[in-house]
């Protein structure tokens, strides 16, 4: 926590997340536009952000993308102004906790939040609609009727088919929770590897990933969206390299694709 206020006392820094709060996955280069400061102090200042969990990064070809990362201030706001306001932490807080002790206790795992300007209904909607997965996952995606113990097919590319990677539906309950089993390592990921043996060894490995909805808050259209994505062997997992930068470039995607709606419709 000291890490964010210390994050979050300077006026520079501020500036950036809001410019990343008007438009999420930006580089350095355009986070640094029409502010009077230089790359180096830009880079530097991202990397205090980043510290305090305010900020992730992930790369998409030969470019570093930047996205905003709200929960520790609604984190922060839930223990410094929410407290006070109601009398105690609310559901919130206490869910951010037993995910971190959850973390500490078992096998490592990914864990991000996201808030959306949608209803519960939409975002379930848009994470169980196969041809507006493809919109979000760039041309990729998941596809499944949906209930539990049905398989989930996976979109290989924009021009490939839907083909069946051993995943399954874990749970599914419209504007709450989809849960499904990850498709193990595939062929194309033998490279990441020194030998045959150690990537055979690895495709032995089968995580889940769960998404949870939530009202932000009741008196909102918002949605609090987080995703789990665990049962990983080890932190050195290469899938779990894989999926910790790509689900924050998803997830952003996700959201700007939601709200331009809401902004269309309104």
């Amino acid at each position: 926590m000291d890490d964010v206020f210390r994050a979050l006392a300077d006026a520079s820094r501020r500036r950036l997340l809001d410019r990343l709060q008007a438009r999420n996955g930006q580089t350095l280069r355009e986070l640094g536009e029409g502010l009077a400061m230089s790359r180096q102090a830009v880079s530097k200042h991202l990397a205090v952000l980043e510290a305090a969990g305010l900020v992730t990064s992930a790369r998409q070809g030969r470019e570093k993308l930047h996205y905003l990362d709200p929960a520790p201030i609604h984190e922060l706001s839930d223990r410094w102004i929410g407290k006070y306001e109601h009398g105690g932490p609310d559901a919130h807080g206490r869910t951010k906790r037993s995910m971190k002790e959850r973390r500490t206790m078992d096998k490592p795992e990914f864990s991000y939040v996201i808030y959306i300007q949608a209803t519960p209904e939409r975002v379930y909607e848009a994470l169980t609609d196969a041809e507006f997965a493809q919109r979000y996952f760039g041309g990729w995606g998941p596809m499944s009727d949906w209930q539990v113990g049905s398989p989930v097919l996976w979109k290989m590319g924009p021009e490939g088919a839907y083909e069946d990677l051993g995943q399954a539906v874990l749970e599914a309950v419209p504007g709450r929770k989809l849960a499904y089993t990850w498709h193990r390592l595939l062929p194309m990921h033998r490279q990441l590897f020194d030998t045959e043996q150690e990537f055979e060894a690895a495709r032995t490995e089968q995580s889940q990933v769960a998404f949870d909805i939530e009202p932000a808050d009741p008196s909102s259209l918002g949605v609090r969206l987080t995703i789990t994505h665990d049962g990983f062997d080890s932190p050195d997992s290469e899938m779990l390299k894989g999926v910790s930068g790509g689900w924050v470039m998803i997830l952003s995607t996700l959201k700007t694709l939601l709200e331009h709606e809401e902004t269309t419709l309104g």
